[in-house]
């Protein structure tokens, strides 16, 4: 098996640490969604300051993640590669079957937190029972 260059690991690794802020991702899913916007149009979807919104797009699109164009004074942002919004959808199909299987364990949790507080109760009881005689 080849192993990738220690140069394409880091690429990757800068890739996906670009990726790595909530509202990038939240601004990624909307131009995914709907196409190019604008920043004001972006603040106004998302509810955030426009210097914030303004500060992560910058990083995005150094990063090469999106492209910007011009359109008389307006900058209109847009996803770098329509391949990064299948990349959101598998991240977002990964993340539902771990929450799924976590609230597989958390129901099973809570039945055996269930069946041990009625066994407590009942050896309570019994206990109780004995003290009483």
């Amino acid at each position: 098996m080849n192993v990738p260059s220690k140069e394409l690991q880091t690429l990757k690794a800068e890739f996906f640490q670009a990726l790595a802020h909530p509202i990038r991702i939240r601004l990624l899913e909307v131009l995914s969604s709907a196409g190019e916007q604008n920043v004001q149009s972006l603040q106004q979807r998302l509810g955030i300051d426009q210097p914030i919104v303004s500060q992560q797009l910058a990083k995005l699109r150094a990063s090469g993640i999106v492209v910007t164009r011009k359109e008389g004074t307006t900058v209109l942002y847009a996803i770098a590669d329509p391949l990064l919004a299948d990349l959101l959808k598998v991240a977002k199909d990964i993340l539902n079957r771990r929450l799924v299987g976590t609230q597989a364990l958390l129901r099973e949790l809570q039945r055996d937190q269930h069946v041990t507080r009625r066994r407590s109760t009942a050896s309570d009881q019994r206990r109780n029972r004995r003290i009483d005689r």
